[in-house]
């Protein structure tokens, strides 16, 4: 179905980015424990985010602690929107369909 991006089928990445979309960075710890996850899954969740070009992450430091800032690009934002686009069309076909009349007889299993 067009609008659906692959890279956000994973619940992980979608969580991510729909968290980025709602500010503009996040510090990789806030987005971490938002998302429930650990440093290495966040990690790699991340970087596959920042490969495909929906997602930019910022390292610096507060004080001498590194820190690292994660936030979603306009393409993120853009493929994040299209994708849930894609999914209300999806519910919204599969409601239609559901409401239609069966002729008479028929089965409801397919």
């Amino acid at each position: 179905m067009n609008g659906l991006d692959p890279i956000l089928h994973h619940p992980t990445r979608l969580t991510v980015l729909a968290f980025l979309s709602g500010c503009q960075e996040a510090e990789f710890s806030v987005v971490r424990d938002y998302c429930q996850v650990s440093d290495s899954v966040l990690s790699k969740t991340a970087a596959g985010l920042e490969e495909a070009g929906h997602l930019r992450a910022r390292k610096g430091y507060v004080g001498k602690r590194p820190r690292t800032w994660l936030a979603a690009t306009a393409h993120g934002r853009a493929a994040l929107a299209a994708h849930l686009a894609a999914l209300q069309q999806l519910a919204a076909a599969a409601e239609a369909a559901g409401a239609e009349p069966r002729p008479a007889g028929g089965s409801a299993e397919g």
